[in-house]
């Protein structure tokens, strides 16, 4: 006879808590900046004791680390951005236009999470400067997920044959980076939409054969 897994109430409970911490540290960080933020106040934003933060963090620079990493991903799951489905459905596409649009629309959506916390990454790591050490040395994640595009990109239908895949990973990093997304979005006011058009026929035309494969209406509106 076959059994039904019962869910696990309690892991449930320790995702929903640990959540609302990352949550509650998120807006508070964004607001005061980390240095002015105590472990007391998250815990109060979050509606639990500040021993479970401590508990479930350890430290400051942990919960940190994780409000970073959960605004880069969109949740809480221990999945890296190479392993997420966007991205592998994207890497999947049968041609460089449509690689290249997937790719742009879900490195737009993690922008739109990531760049507001720019400022807030670099007062924190001027207040603490063993904030860095959270991570590991090595190349830039940023990179190595965009090189990792560009080698897909690679030999598809479409692809510029004369564009190799360190100059491609070079034009990805570049120009889908949360600093040049800030200039455009925040401080000229584009709107998201308009950016990720902009965005996408600028790659397109120095990546894709095809000079169509970046036209959009939105690149031209304000």
């Amino acid at each position: 006879m076959d059994t039904v897994k019962r869910p696990d109430k309690r892991a449930e409970r320790s995702r929903r808590t640990r959540e609302k911490v990352i949550q509650a540290a998120r807006e508070l960080f964004v607001a005061h900046g980390y240095g002015a933020t105590s472990l007391q106040e998250v815990a109060d934003r979050a509606g639990v004791a500040v021993q479970t933060v401590y508990f479930v963090f350890g430290n400051k620079r942990t919960l940190f680390k994780d409000v970073v990493d959960t605004s880069i991903a969109g949740d809480t799951e221990p999945v890296a951005v190479m392993d997420r489905e966007w991205f592998r459905a994207a890497c999947a596409e049968p041609t460089a236009a449509g690689q290249l649009r997937a790719h742009v629309r879900g490195t737009s959506e993690i922008l739109a999470r990531v760049a507001p916390l720019m400022p807030m990454i670099e007062s924190a790591g001027a207040a603490d400067p063993q904030i860095a050490a959270q991570w590991p040395d090595g190349p830039d994640p940023r990179y190595v997920v965009q090189h990792a595009a560009a080698q897909a990109l690679a030999g598809k239908p479409g692809a510029r044959p004369d564009v190799s895949v360190a100059t491609a990973a070079d034009l990805l990093f570049c120009l889908l980076s949360p600093q040049l997304y800030l200039l455009f979005v925040q401080d000229r006011g584009w709107s998201q939409d308009r950016w990720e058009e902009w965005a996408h026929a600028t790659l397109a035309a120095q990546l894709c054969n095809d000079p169509a494969a970046g036209t959009g209406s939105a690149a031209s509106s304000s």
